[in-house]
């Protein structure tokens, strides 16, 4: 038998292979799709079917990919509303088979209308595994609010599916979820990284809510929706274009500063090495973080130049083509050395440490602090006197920020305060310091 998890860094997205005797099937695949022909094709299997749970928002599928190159028959919800252009409906109810084995589909709305949970048996009576998509999550549940005006109403069917779907199946059953810790389809994630209905009853917080109405209450609000989701949603309907990743061109310095006059230049280094020396004009978004954050600030319209320590910048390219951009330049060879060698301007963002703000403020200087934080930590360890606008709503309040002061920027480790910074500097702004270690550096 074949079960493999297949996850993407970034996206904290997980998707899965499985197989027996000689048929496999795909849950929820991302766009680079090669890991699971290949997985299948180690384990001498033919790949049958690729299943979807759900209408995706924060990555281009895989499933048209794998549908090319191996035959498979593609299954997503008959009831999205989505028009798909490829693929085939799947009811409630509906079963297939591959080896031994049988996957029931389960409608389970709530995230989407359509959204469907895959419920694996190993044997006719008895549930093994199920593949809950963002319906159900380690430590929380999908968010509810794609539907313009229908947020009470789309919690209230989760809460159904839920308690009249999943959770009377039995606490012995896997769950395998769509989503990992970091993902932006859940607030709340765990580092659990496998668990059961079991676990998930016992300490999930959004399980111990047993009132229907007070699920409603707690989890109706609307979460923030980065402006790259519509394209994703566009590409999702028609299904992605099949291309490789892209291989960008190893740029001299000449040759990147001649992109970059056309392009959008993305540095991907850690934030330390970023503030002390950096390519003019450039956004600073680190490779850890690129999935998070690329959605927010780059453009579709524009090509991407990297700016890495390393001439290996596969990883940060996956990351950008699962979220649709195929348009990457090329990279500065040598990194920026190589710009300061060949004698390029470049400019820099003053760091300081936690305990220089703390020595500012009590020999009365008064350090403005520019806090990016979300609301809820901003909650939990409140900087007093600071003006907080979080990040991902800076660049449409740049007017708000007082441009005479001596900038501050804290948020929890100092990260999300260069990406802010860099912004910051871009749109004209000086005198910006990034205290490192952010939040956490504070409170120590």
């Amino acid at each position: 038998m074949l079960f493999e998890r297949i996850e993407s860094s970034g996206l904290a997205h997980y998707s899965y292979i499985m197989g027996d005797e000689n048929e496999a099937v795909v849950i929820d695949p991302r766009r680079d799709a090669d890991d699971y022909i290949e997985a299948a094709r180690q384990a001498g299997m033919q790949i049958k079917y690729v299943l979807e749970t759900h209408r995706n928002e924060d990555y281009l599928i895989g499933s048209l990919k794998i549908a090319r190159q191996t035959g498979a028959k593609i299954f997503h919800s008959f009831n999205e509303g989505y028009d798909f252009e490829y693929g085939e409906d799947i009811q409630d109810g509906d079963k297939i088979t591959f080896g031994n084995l049988t996957i029931e589909a389960l409608h389970t709305p709530g995230h989407t209308m359509g959204h469907m949970s895959y419920l694996l048996y190993d044997d006719e009576d008895n549930p093994w595994i199920i593949f809950t998509g963002d319906a159900l999550f380690a430590g929380d549940v999908g968010r509810t609010d794609f539907y313009e005006g229908k947020n009470e109403e789309m919690t209230g069917k989760l809460y159904d599916s839920l308690h009249n779907k999943i959770l009377p199946l039995g606490d012995g059953v896997i769950i395998c979820a769509a989503h990992g810790a970091g993902s932006v389809c859940g607030s709340n994630i765990t580092e659990r990284i496998w668990t059961s209905i079991g676990l998930e009853r016992k300490y999930n917080p959004a399980l111990q809510i047993e009132n229907r109405d007070d699920f409603i209450d707690e989890f109706s609000n609307p979460h923030d929706k980065p402006p790259y989701f519509k394209t994703m949603e566009k590409f999702n309907k028609i299904g992605p274009e099949d291309k490789s990743l892209p291989v960008p061109a190893a740029l001299s310095p000449q040759e990147f500063m001649e992109a970059a006059e056309q392009g959008q230049v993305v540095d991907i280094r850690s934030e330390s090495c970023f503030g002390s020396s950096f390519v003019p004009g450039s956004i600073f978004i680190k490779e850890e973080v690129l999935s998070n954050f690329a959605g927010w600030f780059l453009s579709y319209d524009k090509p991407i130049l990297l700016v890495s320590d390393s001439d290996n910048i596969k990883p940060a390219v996956k990351q950008l083509f699962r979220l649709g951009y195929d348009n990457i330049a090329g990279y500065l060879k040598g990194g920026i050395t190589s710009w300061t060698k060949a004698g390029y301007k470049t400019s820099s963002i003053a760091t300081a440490d936690a305990i220089d703000i703390k020595e500012m403020e009590q020999t009365g200087k008064n350090p403005f602090i520019l806090d990016i934080r979300d609301k809820d930590e901003a909650l939990q360890t409140p900087i007093p006197s600071s003006l907080r606008i979080k990040l991902t709503d800076l660049p449409d309040k740049f007017d708000e920020v007082p441009g005479a002061k001596n900038l501050n920027i804290v948020c929890g480790s100092g990260v999300r305060s260069m990406i802010a910074a860099s912004l910051l500097k871009r749109a004209g702004f000086d005198n910006l310091s990034v205290p490192l270690g952010g939040i956490s550096g504070w409170k120590s």
